[in-house]
């Protein structure tokens, strides 16, 4: 039957800012360092193994999946990154702290932007110094200005269906190292949640989320790997 690993990333540097990231590139913390660490301790103690692993093309959850491989043994396997896995975008939230951007703007307004599934926040000003536009990873991509989770959603879902799923339904054992809100789509396609509750769940960085899938990639059952 097929198994499915999701890893968010450990904690970055803005996670320990308290600050908006989104598609902003931002290293990993020594903790989060270690989180990533830990993952794949628990991952080869428990006896996992992988056929193929997916991420994102951002540093830190690149980061994240190759020291939980490293701590496996298992930096030789294939690798697809992929910007459809990249976070949600703040759009002109980013870089900004969120309790300056409560104070400023209110909590209720903050909360909107941050946990609405259809409201997305302001978009990212014309010549931001957070503009992607000539990174080359993005060369050719409509590089979105602002996302609300359901925009995450409708680019995460597609790519699952195309690249990750057939693989699944191939046989093959699959990890994916992401974040919290890439991560989110895929929980909610997968276990079904509504709207109004898939935005209040919390993923914990660094802790290995398992899926036992049947040959129809329908739940068996979902877990957190340090419970079992």
């Amino acid at each position: 039957m097929p198994r499915l690993v999701l890893i968010r990333h450990g904690q970055s540097a803005w996670n320990l800012e308290n600050r908006f990231t989104g598609w902003w590139d931002v290293n990993l913390t020594d903790k989060g360092i270690e989180e990533a660490r830990a993952a794949g301790r628990l991952l080869a103690e428990k006896g996992f193994d992988f056929d193929r692993c997916f991420t994102s093309v951002q540093t830190r959850a690149i980061k994240t999946l190759n020291l939980a491989l490293e701590e496996m043994g298992r930096l030789w396997l294939p690798v697809e990154k992929d910007w459809h896995l990249n976070e949600r975008h703040y759009g002109g939230l980013t870089g900004l702290d969120k309790a300056e951007t409560a104070a400023k703007h209110g909590d209720a307004q903050v909360k909107i932007w941050r946990r609405s599934f259809d409201t997305p926040p302001p978009v990212l000003e014309a010549g931001s110094a957070f503009d992607l536009s000539q990174d080359r990873r993005y060369a050719g991509i409509a590089i979105p200005q602002t996302e609300s989770l359901k925009d995450t959603i409708a680019r995460v879902l597609p790519y699952w269906e195309q690249a990750i799923a057939p693989v699944l339904k191939a046989g093959a054992r699959v990890v994916i190292s992401a974040h919290g809100n890439s991560l989110r789509a895929l929980v909610k396609h997968l276990s079904g949640i509504p709207d109004d509750e898939i935005v209040s769940l919390e993923i914990p960085t660094g802790q290995p989320i398992v899926y036992e899938l049947d040959d129809a990639l329908v739940p068996t059952d979902r877990y957190y790997l340090s419970e079992r």
